[in-house]
């Protein structure tokens, strides 16, 4: 398989790193001289392009990887489908619900695989929470509540919502498994009018589980936990340590309530880094649907965009 990533910045270069460790990279598109040089210094061997449209030019290729501004997902993102490539788009798929919903429904016309990097959602962590709720381990589920806070690098254009929140939203969507029917936003802008950096996110789900996120990049501590209330008793997932720890903790019918101690559940954690592009390239190969595929990545688009 050739896959070629379009996008070598900070984040980029961890995918054409990835890449070339997997065997399939085969060439690398971007705009700026000294993220082609650091291709050309680090893998030689790797063919370097200027652009996205001489990348498709020239190129023989399966697949992209798209790490541009995501301004400029869409516009790559469908030039690739209609050249009949699978595309991997780093998150968030874009920053219109319209847009990513096109993309979404031209890639199932096309026959592409269209996959975003959620990667949170690849975290071993998160798949054994959504196994244990699935599999009644928490029984009836209340609440989930989300935090990713510190001091962190402040935007001028993207809220911390957009900024931060992606990951979370995507992961919140998939433990519940459903679409919010409500969403409610609040946030402060101290630093440049209308950017918030510091946000609160509600959502409300049919079956009555509600979720709640709280994001800033100026915050004195690193935050980095979700915390899952149900009948059974409370999960804590703890991603700084990356621990999962199950709160024996419960109320009965008659309000009292009870504390049987903790159990870990889950320790440690393999990189979701390189699970997440393994993931994708086992779906190209068999033609398969992605944990994060464009649908997801639309509805999490769509709830950033009400927000």
């Amino acid at each position: 398989m050739k896959i070629a990533v379009i996008g070598a910045g900070n984040w980029g270069k961890n995918l054409v790193k990835n890449f070339a460790n997997l065997g399939v990279l085969c060439g690398v598109a971007d705009a700026v001289e000294a993220n082609l040089s650091w291709v050309a210094e680090n893998f030689p061997e790797v063919e370097r392009y200027q652009s996205s449209d001489e990348l498709f030019t020239a190129a023989d290729l399966d697949a992209v990887a798209i790490a541009t501004p995501p301004h400029t997902h869409c516009a790559i993102a469908m030039a690739a489908i209609e050249k009949g490539l699978d595309v991997f788009v780093e998150k968030p798929l874009t920053l219109d619900p319209n847009e990513a919903r096109l993309l979404q429904q031209t890639a199932v016309v096309k026959g592409r695989i269209l996959m975003v990097g959620h990667l949170l959602l690849y975290q071993p962590a998160i798949q054994f929470i959504k196994k244990f709720i699935d599999d009644g381990g928490l029984g009836e589920i209340y609440t989930l509540t989300q935090r990713r806070s510190k001091l962190g690098r402040v935007r001028s254009v993207e809220n911390v919502l957009w900024s931060f929140g992606v990951h979370d939203v995507a992961v919140l969507l998939y433990l519940v498994g459903e679409s919010p029917s409500n969403v409610q936003f609040s946030g402060h802008a101290a630093f440049t009018p209308k950017v918030e950096d510091d946000t609160h996110l509600h959502l409300e789900f049919r079956s009555g589980i509600t979720a709640n996120l709280h994001n800033s990049w100026y915050w004195p501590r690193v935050e980095r936990e979700l915390i899952i209330t149900g009948e059974k008793g409370i999960l804590v997932f703890d991603e700084l340590n990356a621990r999962v720890v199950l709160h024996r903790k419960q109320v009965a019918k008659d309000l009292s309530h009870s504390d049987e101690g903790e159990e870990l559940l889950l320790e440690g954690a393999d990189q979701p880094l390189i699970i997440e592009l393994k993931h994708f390239l086992e779906c190209c190969e068999k033609r398969q649907q992605p944990i994060s595929d464009g649908q997801n990545g639309y509805e999490v688009v769509n709830v950033l965009s009400q927000a």
